[in-house]
């Protein structure tokens, strides 16, 4: 065999090596799982939006069929959770416009749980979390409240108007329940238990109506069963009434003229439950009554405790334990509260938190009259 023969060969086995190998080089490792997407370099932020951990996405920077219907600026970085499992699924998407960083105000490293927003006093410009202590702080504060009035206080341990009491202050219980109205239940007296019917599991006294009252109610136990009155009207089985009323008007439910009326959620802000719609407007008052009269009837529901006619019946209410403020709103002295503190048919439709304190003799005449509560 001549030299240039071999080289020939050689040179042929080496093209077919090559060849053979092509293809084996040419496929990809470790494709990406379908279905998923990687989260890039966002700052999802935190968790301190009221609808933070729903299912939803309500960061108004991402867009896609994870994200809620309605989107709020005041949410932007604060529904991590619910965002970054969204973007991980592929469901959302950063919009183009926007960018992967959060305010600089949303740096979560070294500051307290602060908890949700589900307390009743929640967004009254207190902290009524009875973890922290300082002038940012309600005068009252009950434990039901701990870790659940995070957007107040986290301003105010921020501001350095509060500060965490100490340690040792363990979370409450997950059983404790906050009951829609309970804290109403500081401001009526229900007076005591001398009464001969008193602690027998029913309310024997003839002011409150409702199915947790006696069959017949007797003047001698007004203000004497306070023990089965007070836990009757905590859970929402007696209301107020006047002493020797028996015809309170009936709730009106209003009509069907909201846009969102017939949809199969309660879009009235008069009512509270499952059944309502995730973000309730004020031109939706009185507008969704066949949801809401359905929804309530199968117990998805109930009326708002200061929109009841039970409510307003059973005024005056004591105002002494209320700080008002003053009357510096440019909007005071105008028959509506004006002080977002406050909720209710008296309240203005439009709250502004640079009225927080400053609509004092609106707010008290429509406190007394049962026209609004604190929130």
């Amino acid at each position: 065999m001549t030299f240039r023969t071999l080289l020939a060969q050689t040179a042929l086995g080496l093209v077919l090596l090559v060849g053979g190998m092509a293809p084996a080089l040419a496929q990809p490792t470790n494709p990406p799982a379908p279905g998923t997407a990687s989260t890039p370099d966002i700052d999802f932020g935190d968790d301190t939006s009221q609808w933070a951990n729903d299912g939803e996405c309500d960061d108004p920077r991402f867009a896609g069929t994870g994200a809620a219907t309605e989107l709020l600026e005041a949410d932007k970085g604060h529904d991590a959770t619910d965002c970054k499992a969204a973007v991980t699924a592929g469901t959302v998407t950063l919009k183009d416009d926007a960018t992967a960083a959060t305010p600089a105000d949303t740096t979560t490293a070294d500051l307290p749980d602060f908890g949700d927003d589900t307390s009743e006093w929640a967004n009254d410009g207190e902290c009524d979390d009875p973890r922290f202590s300082g002038t940012g702080s309600a005068a009252e504060l009950l434990d039901v409240d701990m870790m659940h009035d995070a957007t107040d206080c986290r301003t105010a341990y921020e501001n350095g108007t509060v500060i965490l009491a100490g340690d040792g202050i363990e979370p409450p219980p997950a059983d404790v329940a906050t009951v829609p109205g309970a804290g109403l239940i500081s401001r009526i007296n229900f007076g005591d238990d001398s009464g001969e019917w008193a602690r027998d599991g029913e309310c024997d006294d003839p002011d409150f109506t409702g199915p947790g009252m006696t069959a017949k109610p007797s003047p001698e136990s007004r203000m004497r069963d306070a023990t089965d009155c007070q836990a009757a009207f905590d859970i929402g089985t007696v209301t107020l009434r006047l002493p020797g009323t028996s015809d309170v008007p009936a709730f009106d439910y209003g009509t069907d003229t909201s846009i969102y009326a017939n949809d199969g959620e309660c879009d009235d802000l008069r009512f509270t439950g499952p059944g309502t719609d995730k973000k309730l407007l004020s031109e939706d008052m009185g507008a969704d009554a066949s949801d809401c009269r359905s929804l309530e009837a199968d117990g998805q529901v109930s009326i708002r405790t200061v929109y009841t006619p039970q409510y307003v019946a059973g005024a005056p209410y004591d105002s002494s334990g209320i700080e008002f403020g003053d009357d510096d709103s440019s909007y005071a002295n105008d028959e509506q509260c004006d002080d977002p503190r406050f909720e209710g048919p008296g309240a203005a439709s439009v709250l502004l938190d640079s009225d927080n304190g400053h609509d004092a003799s609106d707010c008290r005449t429509a406190y007394e009259a049962g026209r609004v509560v604190l929130r």
